[in-house]
């Protein structure tokens, strides 16, 4: 029998019989890796445990615990449950079932509709079939076998899904365990028994293949960890996710409204909202005017050749909203950079002008779909922090380094963590390649010049160019979409944009795309959830609420909140009738950071009595010293 030999993450060495399983490999090589490992990388490309290696390689296990091997435990959990909730509900049919963020799910058809009821004795049936210890074995069969199996099986979503396979595909690879078996590319867990900690958490509507058009099925979602520990971590922090719903928060703390007779998707911003978004939006003019940017604002709407021209009547138009004027077709803008280019084209530009920052608060429309709407967290009409920079290629580095200091900035001064990613060219795109590997080319190396730590994110860039995504991180650790810079080559070149260089000839300048914070919605939605809607002072829409104690202290808390308005503290005033005491939890249910107390003593000291939100009283100071304090919070961005 011929050797080959297995080269391992720290770079030893071993030789092996031909045919030998890659389980056995590893047990071999180091038997304590082994229990935790779901499947390997075999010269990069993951595999099951089961394989048998015939050839010289390099073998990387995949750990339960690491980002990919969750993602293959969950993937495998769900098949687990595809099959408990056939065997619980016999005529069920079973469509596709992926691993996801923070769990998995699967879709299903059935004439019962799922309830929670049903969702334990699924769980109930799942911990059986886990307990069993099958294996989940793969086996390839030619495509005319899989359709006629899942025919025979009567399941017609997976012979349309083997259909719809490109043409050139012949086999198709199955998973089996405990007699279950469904169409996967893998790779699995070696057993059932890997599965130690899950639960199911809800059941929502979900059309076929994201199509309104199709059926309407029942998905089931679950989440698995690789330990009871991190899961019953996960389930807190879910509890406290209820808790900090900013769907929630923004009726209890009246900040904005979603209202059916408005339509979904389309926020209503009550004063205290729209004081909140006064101020971000305030922030960002003022910090964009001090890194050299424009302020700029193009129409809502545009003709539809312009959206041809650019390549998103094509390649985003499903997104867009389109009308008639006049008979001409026009297309309500989805984004912002096809105004800052006619701003740009508008007349002759040097080298010498370059770069240009076209900033602008532009609000946008997109046509999402009703399932996918959520709050202020995904909407249809929104607004973002968009900017367009039009630089020469050699300063394409430092323009995206600055823009990267940016983020950084803002991130601290909101008080986020965040990560990067670099996301790399999708399938859906145009440009040429070279285009395509300049544009990469120059966000990795800036990336790499800033020694910021990022991640690849294979095809999930724009369709015109490849990106650098930042991700906050919220006081839940979750992740969110927010700012990010897009190189994009092909734009200039389609709108024939130009520059007249040292040498006196016309040069093509290159196109950043790049948004701060992201969309201020969306923002907005982050923030009410990091801070429970307790909001920095500088942040709180209402910064003091002044409490008066009886009716005859109502002139002194007015004088006081005078001097308040007039110092530009955002101050509201509680006079009524009510009990302090009743005042006091009124204003702690809005998380107003100060209460005023305004009593005898208040009124015989010409002062004021500020009690923070925590309960925390700071005693008798004068009106100037609490202004100062206010003032000096705001300075300190605290």
């Amino acid at each position: 029998m011929s050797e080959i030999n297995i080269t391992w993450p720290d770079n030893s060495r071993g030789t092996f019989p031909g045919g030998t399983t890659i389980k056995d490999a590893i047990g071999s090589w180091k038997p304590d890796v082994l229990s935790s490992t779901v499947a390997a990388k075999v010269d990069g490309s993951p595999v099951d445990l089961g394989v048998r290696l015939e050839k010289d390689a390099v073998v990387e296990p995949i750990d339960v615990a690491t980002k990919e091997g969750l993602g293959i435990l969950r993937h495998s959990t769900s098949h687990v449950m595809a099959q408990a909730v056939q065997d619980t509900f016999p005529g069920a049919k079973v469509t596709i079932g992926p691993s996801i963020e923070e769990g998995f799910y699967y879709d299903f058809e059935c004439e019962t509709n799922f309830t929670p009821e049903d969702l334990q004795k699924i769980e109930k049936r799942m911990q059986q079939i886990t307990a069993t210890d099958s294996t989940f074995s793969r086996r390839e069969i030619s495509r005319t076998e899989a359709v006629a199996l899942f025919k025979e099986k009567g399941e017609s979503y997976k012979v349309e899904l083997i259909n719809d396979l490109p043409p050139d595909v012949e086999i198709v690879s199955l998973y089996t365990q405990g007699g279950y078996v469904d169409l996967c590319r893998g790779p699995h867990l070696p057993s059932t028994q890997m599965i130690k900690a899950f639960t199911l958490l809800k059941v929502a509507g979900a059309y076929w293949r994201g199509d309104e058009h199709n059926k309407m099925l029942q998905r089931i979602y679950g989440t698995c960890f690789a330990t009871q520990e991190a899961l019953d971590d996960y389930l807190r922090m879910i509890e406290e996710a209820k808790k900090r719903d900013h769907r929630r928060l923004g009726r209890e703390l009246d900040l904005f409204q979603l209202n059916d007779e408005a339509g979904p998707g389309l926020i209503i911003f009550h004063p205290k909202g729209m004081m909140l978004r006064y101020i971000i939006e305030e922030w960002e003019r003022k910090e964009h005017l001090k890194r050299g940017y424009d302020m700029v604002m193009g129409p809502q709407i545009l003709k539809d050749d312009l959206w041809k021209r650019s390549g998103h009547f094509d390649h985003y138009r499903e997104n867009m909203y389109f009308t008639e004027v006049d008979g001409q077709g026009y297309g309500i803008k989805p984004m912002n950079c096809l105004s800052h280019m006619l701003i740009y084209k508008s007349k002759i530009r040097s080298y010498r002008d370059l770069p240009l920052r076209y900033f602008e608060l532009g609000t946008v429309h997109r046509h999402e779909k009703t399932g996918v709407l959520h709050g202020l967290l995904r909407a249809r009409q929104f607004t973002q922090d968009d900017a367009h920079i039009l630089c020469t290629p050699d300063q394409l580095n430092s323009e995206i380094r600055a823009i990267a200091d940016f983020v950084a900035y803002a991130m601290k001064i909101f008080g986020f963590e965040y990560e990067v990613e670099l996301s790399t060219r999708p399938g859906n795109s145009i440009g040429s390649d070279a285009d395509w590997d300049l544009a990469t080319s120059a966000l990795e190396g800036a990336l790499k010049d800033s020694r910021m730590v990022y991640e690849i994110n294979e095809g999930d860039g724009a369709f015109y160019g490849p990106k650098i995504d930042f991700k906050l991180k919220d006081a839940l650790k979750r992740k969110w979409q927010c700012a990010t810079i897009q190189c994009d080559f092909t734009l200039p070149e389609r709108f024939d944009l130009s520059y007249i260089g040292s040498d006196g000839e016309k040069h093509r300048p290159v196109m950043l795309h790049r948004v701060i914070l992201g969309a201020i919605e969306r923002f907005m939605g982050v923030l009410i959830e990091h801070h429970a809607g307790a909001f920095p002072v500088w942040l709180s829409p209402v910064q003091a609420s002044i409490l008066t104690v009886t009716e005859k202290h109502i002139p002194h808390g007015e004088k006081v909140y005078k001097q308040l308005l007039d110092a530009g503290v955002r101050v509201e005033k509680s006079f009524s009738n009510e009990k302090l005491g009743y005042k006091i939890r009124e204003a702690q249910m809005q998380k107003v950071p100060y209460m005023l107390v305004i009593g005898d003593r208040e009124m015989a000291e010409d002062a004021v009595s500020p009690r923070q939100r925590d309960g925390n009283n700071l005693g008798s100071m004068s009106v100037p010293d609490f202004i100062d304090l206010v003032q000096e919070r705001n300075r300190n961005y605290q």
